[in-house]
């Protein structure tokens, strides 16, 4: 008798997330800007939100005047400070993980920080995506 239940539950729950990315697909440069201006209001009082004014960001070209393109060399020692425990630093909840990459551009593993959200909004949510 419960599988019907969880069959009608995880239908909705799947024909939500489909309508979802039909508006990915329909509205793409809306969606991402959405997206990048709760990732700045999200991290305006870190560190480096602190430094590039995140707060008053209100669009993409504001946050791409004052943030430079910059190395995985450029953030490094903040990368470091991270990896011995300092916090707040590129993201406000904490940072236990860090992701290591296969080190492809001067043979020396990278390590990126990878908060609980990054977890469930990327990881995670891929697999469920799959399921749509």
């Amino acid at each position: 008798m419960a599988l019907p239940i969880i069959n009608s539950i995880a239908s909705w729950i799947l024909k939500k997330r489909i309508h979802q990315m039909e508006l990915f697909m329909k509205y793409p440069n809306e969606v991402q800007e959405e997206l990048l201006m709760n990732l700045i209001r999200n991290a305006e009082n870190t560190l480096i939100g602190v430094k590039y004014d995140f707060a008053s960001a209100r669009n993409y070209r504001a946050f791409a005047e004052r943030v430079p393109v910059s190395t995985y060399e450029d953030l490094e020692p903040l990368i470091e400070q991270t990896r011995r425990g300092e916090q707040n630093v590129f993201w406000p909840t904490p940072i236990k993980w860090f992701a290591k990459s296969s080190g492809t551009t001067n043979a020396k593993s990278k390590f990126i920080p990878v908060s609980s959200e990054a977890l469930e909004d990327c990881h995670y949510k891929a697999g469920k995506d799959l399921l749509c």
